[in-house]
């Protein structure tokens, strides 16, 4: 990495909407658009690491059919020729998905993700496949096989995991949105470190289809933005149902943009008293409480609230999360997908290949898992985890019941330097506010609302119960208006 580039966060050059609406109109061309963001990948990403697949040939073909189509008179989708980055676990036809892997070298998916089809059939262009911790699994985008990603507001600081080229990559200027997972604060917990909205909708909103799964049960994808009416209008295009996925919910998801400006007036918003305690940097803390104040001066009733069980979700999380990566990563076996390292027997190809193929972090969850669902131990871990998840949605219902919505931090402390959390617990930490919402379902998204005495941004949770993305986009709207302005460092 060059050594001359320390800032590299960027202003949007025009946000998806107002891209979207200036291509339909014609006052800018699709192609124009996607080489202005091609050329700013050029200028920085060498510093970032955001990307590990830019496909810009194929991203100007379907630039050029876009521009094509509204010269003819057609009226193009949604997102019309908006820029968007996909984390590389998220399935492309054609175009390697890697999940930062070693072990899935060579794969080329036969299909589309359904979130991929709904964003192309809305008229959104796809410019590449962005760095994650290895198969999602990490919260700093320091364990991905093709090296790290660096915070765009200071390349020396991670930008959060695992989605953190995605962050990156919307915070740098690279795309106008991007697309993330969240199995336990991977969309929030970078979001709030680079300084973007990111958002985890309800379990079921959005298909998973494609999707390549870390823990099913908890794996939600979600939206990056700049602005929290980005994040709404990608909702917009990928929520709703897919019969190709089990999960998810049989109904028509609601427009979430209609609903962006009818403002907090009478909603009841509780400060999760669990979730600012010990650990909670005091300038995080603090942008906490001001953001509860902003709400309150908008008009809306703010109390402090308590989900008790949420102190164990981090506990129950790392028995949940590793039990159900142990069962789906059983399939990469040197037979099926990617890497294979020839052996003189089966079982040896096998260990081989997964030696090979897996990094240290997957290789410590799998084992985790794996011994957690063992015989003797299953319910003495595995089943008391799914009993304390059993009481965190209960404590989340019944906050619910009081209020509205809920405020915590997102991450405990903003971007840290590479490195300086080594040990998996002080790194697990750092889903300590996000991990809850996961393990409940519920949708949950993380707004910037400032910045410490370092110039770094802080990220403020607004949580809804379930299929609540509504009322909480309103809310997280608010905070965006009253957000504080970042002074200009020399």
């Amino acid at each position: 990495m060059s050594g001359s580039t320390r800032h590299v966060a960027a202003p949007p050059a025009g946000s998806a909407r107002e891209i979207a609406e200036a291509v339909r109109r014609g006052e800018r061309s699709a192609r124009e658009v996607l080489d202005a963001h091609l050329t700013r990948i050029a200028e920085v990403d060498a510093d970032l690491h955001a990307f590990n697949l830019v496909i810009a040939d194929e991203a100007r073909a379907e630039a050029d059919a876009l521009d094509r189509a509204v010269a003819a008179g057609v009226t193009p989708g949604p997102l019309a020729g908006v820029p968007v980055a996909l984390k590389d676990n998220i399935c492309t036809r054609g175009v390697a998905t890697t999940c930062s892997s070693r072990i899935l070298e060579g794969w080329h998916p036969p299909y589309d993700a359904t979130v991929v089809e709904r964003l192309r059939a809305a008229g959104a262009i796809v410019v590449g496949k962005t760095n994650l911790d290895e198969f999602a699994m990490g919260s700093s985008t320091e364990n991905s096989a093709f090296g790290p990603t660096h915070n765009p507001h200071d390349v020396t600081r991670v930008p959060g995991g695992s989605s953190g080229g995605s962050a990156a990559a919307v915070a740098a200027g690279l795309a106008p949105v991007a697309l993330g997972s969240d199995t336990g604060g991977s969309i929030r917990q970078p979001a709030a470190l680079c300084g973007v909205v990111g958002v985890k909708p309800t379990y079921g909103r959005v298909s998973r289809y494609g999707l390549v799964a870390f823990a099913s049960s908890l794996d939600q994808i979600g939206p990056f933005a700049t602005t929290v009416a980005d994040a709404a209008a990608v909702l917009d295009v990928i929520g709703g149902h897919d019969p190709l996925d089990s999960t998810s919910i049989p109904e028509a998801a609601p427009s979430l943009s209609a609903a962006l400006d009818e403002g907090v007036a009478g909603l009841r918003v509780g400060v999760v008293a669990e979730l600012m305690g010990e650990g909670v940097a005091p300038v995080v803390a603090d942008r906490v409480r001001a953001a509860a104040d902003s709400l309150a001066a908008a008009g809306a009733e703010v109390g402090e609230a308590s989900v008790p069980a949420a102190v164990y979700g981090l506990t129950a999380y790392y028995l949940i999360a590793p039990a159900e990566a142990s069962s789906n990563l059983a399939r990469y076996d040197g037979v099926r997908y990617g890497l294979r390292v020839d052996a003189p027997t089966t079982a040896e190809m096998m260990t081989a290949t997964r030696t090979a193929g897996f990094g240290a972090e997957v290789k410590r969850r799998i084992m985790l898992g794996t011994y957690a669902l063992s015989a003797g131990y299953y319910d003495a871990y595995y089943g008391k985890a799914l009993k304390v998840r059993t009481l965190i949605i209960r404590d989340f219902a019944a906050a619910y019941e009081r209020f509205d919505l809920l405020l915590s931090p997102t991450s405990p402390t903003t971007a840290f330097t590479f490195g300086a959390k080594s040990d998996p617990m002080a790194m697990y930490m750092n889903d300590v506010c996000t991990i809850p919402s996961n393990l409940s379902g519920d949708p949950a998204v993380s707004v910037p609302f400032g910045f410490d005495e370092a110039g770094l941004p802080v990220g403020v949770q607004v949580l809804a119960p379930a299929l609540g993305e509504a009322v909480m986009l309103r809310a997280a709207a608010v905070l965006e208006a009253a957000a504080p302005v970042r002074e200009e460092r020399s």
